[in-house]
C-alpha cells in the first residue's frame, strides 16, 4: 500500500487523475476556491505547484471521489475488519480447528503495529527557529481569522500512562512559531492536555503533515479513547508504520511525513482562536484556545503541504466520513451487542444525525441501545438520534423516516434530554459545548397511515409547503426574528393534525433534495429549544408529546453566518479559470 504523500502523487498522476497548476495561485482564499468548485463538480485531486509566499507545493481533493478513495486504500482495510470480527467472534474460547482456520488474518494482525527504523525522509531537513509563514496555510473564507492547517496530525501522549493519541485539531497561526491548538470538547488530545495543565506542565506536541494517507484517516476515525491510533493507521496501510528518533528527543517521528512541527503547549495560557468556516457550513467563532509554541520543524527536502476546505456538505470530508463509517461498521456490533447497524450523516456534519437499526428482543431493550450509542467515544456527541428494530438502509433518510414515523408512538417513544455536552462547532445550543440531545424511537409494526401531500390552506405566516417524505411535511414560515412563536402555532392548528413531523424552514424546497434537507435542518435546531408538539402531558415525570411534532430549522438571530465566499474572489477564479488548466 501507499507509504507517503509522493507515491499518492504518482498514483495519481499515473490514474489521469490529478491536476498540476503551474500558475502562481493564492493561499488566502484563491486557493479554497477553486477547489471548490473543482470537488462539486467531482474532479481530480489538484497539485499547485507555486502558491504564493512559499516553495512548498499545496495538494488538495485527495479524498474528494469515492474511487480516490479506492485508489488509497483499496479492499484490503475492510476486508481485514470484518475477518478481525470474525476472529473475535469464533475464537473465544479458542479451539485448534478454529485457530487454525485463521490463520492467515492472524499473521496479517501480527504485521500491524509500529516500526522502529535508523532514519526517515522526514528528518531530511531540520529548521530551527521555525518558520511557520513560510508554510503555505490556506484561508478558506473570507471571515476566518487568519491561515489555518486543515489536515494536521496532531500527536500527544498521555502524562502519565504515555498512551498516545493522534487527532485532527484545526491549527491557526498566529506568527512564524506560534499557532492556537483547538481541542474540541471529548478529544483525546484535549484530554491529554487537561492532565498536564492540572500538573502545571508543558504538554509535548508534535503535529504531522502528510505521510502515509492511512495516517490521515486514522485520525480522523471516532476510535474509542485509548485506541492507538498508530496501530490503526498501520491496518488502514497494510503495513508496520516507521517511526525514526526525534533527534533533539521527544515523540518518534513518521518517517514518511512531509512535515513534523515539535513543540509544547504551555499550561494556562490561551489566545483567541477564530473564526473558522467550518465543515457544519457556518463559521465557528472565535473563542479562547490553549496555545502552541513551536520549536522545531523538520521535513523533507522535496515537502508537500497537504491541505483540505471545508465548508457547506458535499466536501472531501463528506468522503473521508463515509469510508471510514463504512469501514468500521463491522465493529458496532461487535462492541455494541445490541446494535445491528450505525450511521452518521456527513451531510449534517456527522454529529447532530445518527440512526440505528437495533434489537428489540423484549420490552424498551431499543432504549439501552440508544443510551449505549450516546456513550460510546464520539458519537456522545450525536445530537438527534433515531432507531428503528427492522432492517432498513439507513443511507436513505427518506426511506428510514418514513418507516419510523408510521411506527412510533410519540407520547413514549421520543425523548429529550437537556443540558448535556455539544459539540463544539454546534452553535444551536445556549452556549459553547452546552445544549440537549433528543432520541426518536420507530418500533414494531405499522400503526399510522402518513400523509403523502398538503392538500389544505396554508396558515398565514406560511408561504409554502412540500412533502420530504409520506408523513414529513416542509414549510417556509416567516423568519424567526420576526415571528418566533410560529413554530407552537404550525403545532397547534389543526390543518396540520394529519402530518406527525413538520419542519418549518425558511425555505420549503428543501424537501426536493435529500443533502439540502439534512443539511438545513439538523444544522438549525437544538431539540431542548426548537421542538414543539400539538400537545405535552407531564406523566411519571416524563414529557408525553402529541402529534404533530414540529421542528424549527429557521435561521435564528444567535446562529452564526453560512459561509459564503466573496464576490471579488469568485470573479477572480472566474477571469483565470482557464489559465489555471491552460493545458490540461
Amino acid at each position: 500500500m501507499l507509504a507517503n504523500l509522493h507515491e499518492f502523487v504518482a498514483l495519481l498522476r499515473k490514474e489521469n487523475d490529478l491536476v498540476e497548476i503551474t500558475a502562481e495561485v493564492d493561499p488566502y482564499l484563491e486557493i479554497p476556491e477553486i477547489h471548490r468548485r473543482v470537488i462539486a463538480a467531482g474532479g481530480p485531486a489538484l497539485l499547485f505547484r507555486r502558491p504564493k509566499g512559499s516553495p512548498f507545493p499545496v495538494l488538495t481533493n485527495m479524498f474528494g471521489t469515492v474511487k480516490r478513495i479506492e485508489m488509497a486504500f483499496g479492499p484490503r482495510p475492510a476486508q481485514l475488519v470484518r475477518d478481525a470480527v470474525h476472529l473475535a467472534e469464533t475464537l473465544l474460547p479458542p479451539r485448534p480447528a478454529a485457530v487454525w482456520a485463521a490463520r492467515r488474518t492472524l499473521r496479517d494482525l501480527l504485521r500491524l503495529g509500529t516500526r522502529r527504523v535508523r532514519r526517515g525522509p522526514v528528518t531530511e531537513v531540520i529548521e530551527r527557529p521555525p518558520r511557520l509563514d513560510l508554510l503555505p496555510m490556506l484561508t478558506g473564507w473570507p471571515e476566518d481569522g487568519g491561515a489555518f492547517l486543515t489536515l494536521p496530525l496532531v500527536y500527544t501522549e498521555h502524562p502519565e500512562t504515555g498512551k498516545h493519541n493522534l487527532g485532527m485539531y484545526r491549527v491557526q497561526r498566529y506568527d512564524a512559531t506560534t499557532a492556537g491548538m483547538h481541542w474540541q470538547i471529548g478529544k483525546g488530545g484535549g484530554f491529554h492536555y487537561h492532565v498536564a495543565e492540572q500538573r502545571g506542565e508543558p504538554l509535548p506536541v508534535t503535529v504531522f503533515l502528510g505521510g502515509p494517507p492511512a495516517l490521515i484517516l486514522a485520525a480522523i476515525a471516532p476510535l474509542p479513547e485509548d485506541v492507538p491510533e498508530l496501530v490503526f493507521a498501520s491496518l488502514l496501510a497494510g503495513r508496520k508504520l516507521h517511526l525514526v528518533e526525534n533527534p533533539d528527543g521527544g515523540h518518534p517521528l513518521v518517517a514518511e511525513c512531509e512535515f513534523a512541527l515539535c513543540g509544547r503547549v504551555p499550561p494556562h495560557e490561551r489566545r483567541p482562536e477564530g473564526p473558522f468556516g467550518d465543515h457544519y457550513g457556518y463559521y465557528s467563532l472565535a473563542h479562547d484556545f490553549p496555545v502552541f509554541h513551536v520549536e522545531t520543524v523538520y521535513r523533507r527536502k522535496e515537502a508537500i503541504y497537504p491541505a483540505t476546505v471545508v465548508g457547506k456538505p458535499r466536501q472531501e470530508d463528506y468522503y473521508i466520513g463515509e469510508y471510514l463509517t463504512e469501514l468500521m461498521s463491522p465493529l458496532f456490533p461487535l462492541v455494541m451487542p445490541s446494535v445491528r447497524k450505525l450511521w452518521t450523516y456527513g451531510e449534517t456534519g456527522f454529529h447532530p444525525l445518527a440512526a440505528a437499526v437495533v434489537k428489540e428482543r423484549y420490552a424498551r431493550e431499543a432504549l439501552v441501545s440508544a443510551f449505549r450509542i450516546l456513550g460510546e467515544g464520539q458519537l456522545s456527541l450525536t445530537k438527534f438520534l433515531i432507531l428503528t428494530d427492522e432492517m432498513q438502509d439507513l443511507k436513505d433518510f427518506r426511506g428510514l423516516l418514513t418507516h419510523v414515523l408510521a411506527r412510533t408512538h410519540w407520547e413514549t417513544d421520543f425523548f429529550i434530554l437537556d443540558n448535556l455536552a455539544m459539540d463544539t462547532l454546534d452553535y444551536a445550543g445556549p452556549e459553547l459545548n452546552r445544549g440537549s440531545k433528543a432520541i426518536l424511537m420507530g418500533l414494531g409494526p405499522a400503526h399510522r397511515e402518513l400523509p403523502a401531500a398538503f392538500t389544505g390552506e396554508l396558515p398565514a405566516g406560511l408561504s409554502a409547503a412540500e412533502t420530504f417524505c409520506p408523513g414529513c411535511l416542509v414549510v417556509a414560515g416567516t423568519a424567526h426574528a420576526d415571528a418566533p412563536d410560529l413554530a407552537a402555532r404550525v403545532a397547534a392548528h389543526p390543518v396540520f393534525a394529519p402530518w406527525p413531523l413538520i419542519i418549518v424552514a425558511d425555505r420549503a424546497d428543501i424537501a426536493r433534495d435529500q443533502t439540502q434537507f439534512l443539511w438545513t435542518v439538523f444544522t438549525r435546531f437544538e431539540p431542548a429549544a426548537d421542538i414543539y408538539a400539538a400537545g405535552t402531558e407531564v406523566r411519571r415525570h416524563h414529557l408525553r408529546y402529541t402529534s404533530p411534532v414540529v421542528i424549527d430549522a429557521r435561521m435564528k438571530r444567535a446562529y452564526p453566518p453560512e459561509v459564503e465566499p466573496l464576490p471579488e474572489t469568485v470573479a477572480l477564479v472566474d477571469r483565470r479559470w482557464k489559465e489555471y488548466f491552460d493545458g490540461v
